[in-house]
Parts: structure tokens; C-alpha cells; sequence
């Protein structure tokens, strides 16, 4: 239950503007006190919080289509070898190149099932310190932590899910086909791309994308008030 009214809390104040935040801390502290809460069981709260936001921005982003039909992460063609593609539509080759997009995307929505307990697990690392710090920060604050803390863990974990994910899907088998065909077109420079890395890269880049998207949406709309903490809370606001 106390847990329970940490997070009601947490999601009210990430609600609230710079000013707000400050008078709400207040009132929050002081029916803290009345409930005699440790600053362990807020940061508890706090962190429940911060793993549902977590746990929906993962899910949209692993679900079918979550990366392909979303044109903020969708991943393209790799810029570095973009023309590549040109060349290939321009020799009727689209379906081709369309077929390597779609399964490269299909390898990030695989691979970004992975990458819940990685973020879970920086969140419940979080001090007491961290987690005030977020609350009282910007709109992207709980992500521009996340990146910070799970970047690098991230990208090593990620990079060999990403190229099974490739395998599997056979992204890799349509690059290579696809990169094969291209150097075999007279006068051209002779590419080799590195698919493993910049999907990695973009896969990643969109699930903070979708994070920092769920941060400010738990930031802006605030839950019913259905407890009484939330009601003495709002009730200071109005």
C-alpha cells in the first residue's frame, strides 16, 4: 500500500511544473511524515514508477511492427552506404532493398526484448539521491539517467542479440546479397558496411526515443485521484 502511494505521488509530481514541484514536495513531506515512510520505501515508489514507464516504451518497441511502422524509429537503409540503395532501386532492384528494410526492423523489434532487464535493473541501482533528482528534474530527466547509466552495458548486451535477431530474420543474408549485387555494378566504389553495429545503434537510439515519449507522458498526465495522499496533494495545486 505504501508503495502504492509512492508511486501515485511520483507520477502527480512529474506532472507538475518547477514551481509546483517545489510546494508539492512539501505537502508530500509532510504526509510522509504523518505515515512515518523511510526514504526507502519513496525511493521504492519512485523506481515502480519509472519501470512501468520503462516496461511500456520496451513493449511498444519489441511488439510486431514496433519499429517499422513507427516513422520516429523506424530504422532505414544505413546512411553510410545509402547509395546503395539509390543504385539498386534505380536498376529495379525495390523490392529487394524493401525486403532488407523490413527484416532489419523485424531484427530490432527481436532484439529490444532484451532490453527491459537491462533498464530494470540500472533503475533499481538508483539512489535516494538519483531518484529526487529525476523527480525534480526536466521533462527527459529519468531517460537522460537511463542513458548515462545503461548505455554502454546496453550496446555490449545488445550488439549479440542484434545479430542473432539479424540472422534470424535474415537481415543479414539480404544485406549481403544486397551488397554483393551492388559491387557487382560496373564503375562503382565497392562498399562493406558494418549492418551489426549501426542497427544496434538505431535500435537503441529509438528505445530511448520511446522511453523519454513515456517519461513526459507520465510527467503530463497525471493519474485520478483516488487516494487520499493524491487528493491532499491536488487539493494544494487547485
Amino acid at each position: 500500500m505504501k508503495n502504492n502511494i509512492c508511486v501515485a505521488a511520483f507520477i502527480l509530481m512529474m506532472a507538475c511544473t518547477s514551481t509546483q514541484i517545489n510546494q508539492t514536495l512539501n505537502t508530500i513531506g509532510d504526509v510522509l511524515n504523518e505515515d512515518q515512510l523511510t526514504g526507502d520505501q519513496v525511493a521504492s515508489g519512485l523506481k515502480e514508477a519509472l519501470i512501468k514507464g520503462i516496461s511500456n516504451g520496451s513493449s511498444q518497441a519489441s511488439k510486431l511492427d514496433g519499429y517499422f511502422k513507427n516513422s520516429q524509429i523506424k530504422l532505414p537503409f544505413p546512411p553510410d552506404v545509402q547509395k546503395v540503395e539509390t543504385k539498386l532501386r534505380q536498376i529495379g532492384l525495390d523490392k529487394e532493398v524493401d525486403k532488407f528494410i523490413l527484416t532489419l526492423n523485424r531484427g530490432a523489434e527481436e532484439a529490444a526484448k532484451e532490453a527491459k532487464p537491462i533498464f530494470v535493473a540500472a533503475i533499481k541501482s538508483m539512489t535516494i539521491q538519483d531518484a529526487w533528482g529525476i523527480l525534480k528534474g526536466e521533462d527527459n530527466a529519468a531517460t537522460e539517467y537511463l542513458i548515462k547509466a545503461t548505455s554502454t552495458q546496453l550496446k555490449g548486451k545488445f550488439q549479440p542479440v542484434m545479430k542473432r535477431a539479424l540472422d534470424k530474420t535474415n537481415a543479414t543474408k539480404y544485406y549481403s546479397s544486397i551488397i554483393t549485387t551492388y559491387n557487382k555494378v560496373p564503375f562503382v566504389d565497392k562498399v562493406n558496411d558494418d549492418l551489426e553495429g549501426y542497427a544496434t545503434d538505431k535500435a537503441i537510439e529509438g528505445l530511448f526515443l520511446l522511453i523519454s515519449k513515456e517519461e513526459k507522458k507520465i510527467r503530463e498526465d497525471p493519474v485520478a485521484r483516488t487516494t487520499d495522499l493524491l487528493k491532499k496533494v491536488f487539493a494544494a495545486q487547485d
